[in-house]
């Protein structure tokens, strides 16, 4: 009997498995995918793809494509991302209260969207002079600290992909393979730089993390260019710290 119990529970945990792999292609194609397709790049049977679609239809979190594109992801996954936002803006807000404290600058929370960063909360500075950005304001990723510190997260060709996207989009004529370097140096230190890039008159250092959901998130900390330079070991220091207090909490939440 125990035996038994152990095959089933095994068995769920398959299907749980193979129902996120589906979910996942999904999230990477919002124009839809056939079963064919699906069964493809997730490697199953389309038998087995066509049951586990069913159940996930059964609960909305698949439709199908109204205008023919196969499978999307349903509306039932925009309410689940919703909390799930929600949380990790509630948790990463004393990360936030602490390093604006700790630097006296301000601290950011992005979310990695597409080909944009795009801003959930923000703990101001204690300077007079200090930055300011506006939740829900999107930001490029070429350009910010935050935008390459999630590009780095990345594997390389989805990476750079995202980078041609964008500046195909503003027409930026730029030398991929120098950004591809840069992107290498991100991964191997952990923060990415913005020095007057995006925004002339201030600099940000920030690093990235992936969520319970696999989101790419980042804390960065913008700060006016004329004492950047001044501030810049202790700005490292603090947020190399709160990275660690981040992934600790995520690491220990993944294994609840």
């Amino acid at each position: 009997m125990f035996e038994k119990a152990a095959r089933s529970d095994r068995s769920g945990i398959q299907v749980i498995a193979r129902a996120a792999a589906i979910l996942r292609t999904l999230k990477d194609d919002s124009s839809g995918l056939s079963l064919g397709q699906i069964s493809e790049r997730v490697g199953l049977p389309r038998s087995t793809v066509q049951r586990i679609a069913g159940a996930l239809a059964s609960e909305r979190l698949v439709i199908s494509d109204p205008k023919g594109g196969g499978l999307r992801l349903g509306p039932e996954l925009g309410s689940l991302a919703e909390a799930a936002r929600f949380n990790i803006v509630e948790q990463c807000r004393l990360f936030l209260s602490e390093l604006a404290q700790s630097t006296g600058e301000t601290a950011d929370l992005s979310v990695m969207r597409g080909a944009t960063m795009i801003f959930l909360d923000q703990v101001p500075g204690t300077h007079r002079l200090r930055t300011v950005s506006s939740v829900g304001e999107v930001f490029p990723l070429t350009t910010t600290a935050n935008g390459r510190s999630c590009l780095a997260a990345l594997d390389a060709d989805r990476a750079r992909a995202l980078v041609l996207e964008e500046w195909s989009r503003r027409n930026i004529d730029g030398d991929i393979e120098a950004f591809m370097a840069g992107l290498e140096e991100v991964r191997h230190t952990g923060l990415a730089y913005d020095l007057d890039e995006h925004t002339p008159g201030i600099s940000a250092i920030g690093f990235a993390f992936a969520d319970w959901s696999g989101d790419l998130h980042s804390i960065s900390v913008p700060v006016p260019s004329t004492r950047f330079q001044d501030k810049r070991s202790e700005v490292e220091a603090a947020i190399e710290n709160t990275a660690r207090h981040v992934r600790r909490l995520i690491d220990q939440s993944a294994t609840v």
